[in-house]
């Protein structure tokens, strides 16, 4: 019997040792573009590229939201006067999306963008091909997209060198960072509603397409009052009744972990599952499975189940879905409160991390990443991304509403 006091040798096997992964930080700009660089970057949008500038942000408090919507003419004679035989609306599906023809987002008076509110909570998704705002600059961005409602910042991710408030996506070539991702997913393609954890999430949300590829990268929007209405009256009315936690603490954690800039400390809110639409009246699945942390009420493989189901009910629902394809100098303005759309993928290191402690990602509405080839992995796509903070989430039962 060998001596308890001898040394203990072990076998050497440098083959099977443990290789640590790459860290890669919790964003969907891959790779880091870095802005000493930029002249390397083939872009006609130099300024909008991201940078990466240590910005602190307080929690955004409490405050009174008036949805321009609610002050608008049911007819809107302002934005869509019958007289301007130019205007056309042409409607992606019948419940959801319309392409917008004929209209300068930048000349807009007050009553019109009160009636474009509207018009966006009733459609939930407007696009408007070759707009002149595309080149009016961040300035002109962010003043537009501040009628709407109070700007966000986001806590982790590329913006625009004194424009805390745009998120910047810049995709061209990483073609290691996309290979390394669909080996581990058979998809690229991934769901959300945009930054739920905020106490007083998105009402609405601007994308202005600055360069992307000739075919590809569409956009994805599914609508959430429609997946709700499409569900059993039990299962609604016991969805009805439920509370979720949404919070950025593991973004925020995972960022630093990798050595990410951080802007913000996490914040954890509770929202109801159900929300109901301010303009509309329409009860909407309000579901952000990259956030939700727990279902107050539910163990943790019933949370599990119980998302899981929702967003593949959201998922699939192609008759309450509605595919926007980019054109150059493309605005899409969309309602974050009834919309999920598909995004670019997290890394596969990121979606194993969220993936773990019962913590899911998906999404409301998803970019489609097909525009790639085998050389060069992604052609360019440059796109920002503006958003109007909206109110708090309203429950269908009032004694719910802490």
């Amino acid at each position: 019997m060998p001596s308890s006091t001898a040394p203990l040798i072990r076998a050497s096997n440098k083959a099977n040792a443990h290789k640590p992964e790459i860290p890669i930080s919790y964003d969907i700009n891959i790779p880091y573009v870095d802005v000493e660089k930029q002249s390397k970057i083939k872009t006609p949008y130099p300024q909008y590229l991201p940078t990466w500038d240590p910005i602190w942000f307080d929690p955004l408090p409490p405050f009174e939201y008036n949805d321009p919507a609610l002050r608008a003419a049911k007819h809107k004679p302002n934005l869509l006067p019958s007289t301007n035989t130019a205007i056309k609306l042409n409607h992606i599906q019948p419940n959801i999306g319309t392409v917008v023809e004929g209209i300068q987002l930048n000349t807009l008076s007050d009553k019109a963008k009160d009636e474009l509110a509207l018009l966006i909570s009733e459609r939930k998704v407007l696009a408007f091909p070759d707009q002149n705002l595309i080149d009016d600059g961040p300035d002109a961005q962010e003043s537009f997209m501040r009628y709407f409602g109070k700007p966000n910042y986001q806590p982790v991710s590329g913006t625009i060198r004194n424009h805390p408030a745009f998120h910047v996506i810049h995709r061209d070539g990483n073609r290691e960072e996309i290979a390394r991702f669909l080996e581990a997913r058979t998809t690229t393609t991934l769901w959300h509603q945009d930054v739920s954890y905020e106490i007083q999430p998105p009402g609405y949300v601007m994308l202005g397409l600055l360069q992307g590829p000739d075919v590809g990268g569409d956009t994805v929007f599914s609508a959430t009052d429609m997946a709700y209405k499409r569900l059993s009256p039990t299962l609604r009315g016991f969805l009805d009744t439920l509370k979720a936690v949404h919070s950025s603490a593991k973004m925020i954690n995972h960022t630093k972990l990798t050595g990410g800039l951080v802007r913000k400390d996490a914040v954890d809110s509770v929202h109801p599952l159900v929300r109901v639409h301010p303009v509309t009246g329409e009860k909407c699945l309000f579901l952000n499975q990259e956030f939700i942390t727990k279902i107050p009420g539910l163990k943790e493989p019933e949370t599990k189940w119980m998302l899981d189901f929702l967003m593949n009910h959201i998922i699939t629902g192609h008759d309450f879905q509605a595919r926007v394809r980019w054109q150059p100098r493309t605005i899409v303005m969309f309602d974050n409160r009834s919309t999920t759309r598909e995004f670019p993928p997290l890394p596969p290191v990121v979606w194993f991390y969220l993936y773990t402690d019962c913590y899911c990602a998906a999404f409301s509405d998803s970019a489609i990443v097909d525009y790639l080839d085998d050389e060069y992995g992604a052609k360019a796509r440059h796109i920002f991304r503006l958003i109007a903070l909206g109110e708090k989430p309203i429950p269908v039962y009032d004694e719910f509403d802490e």
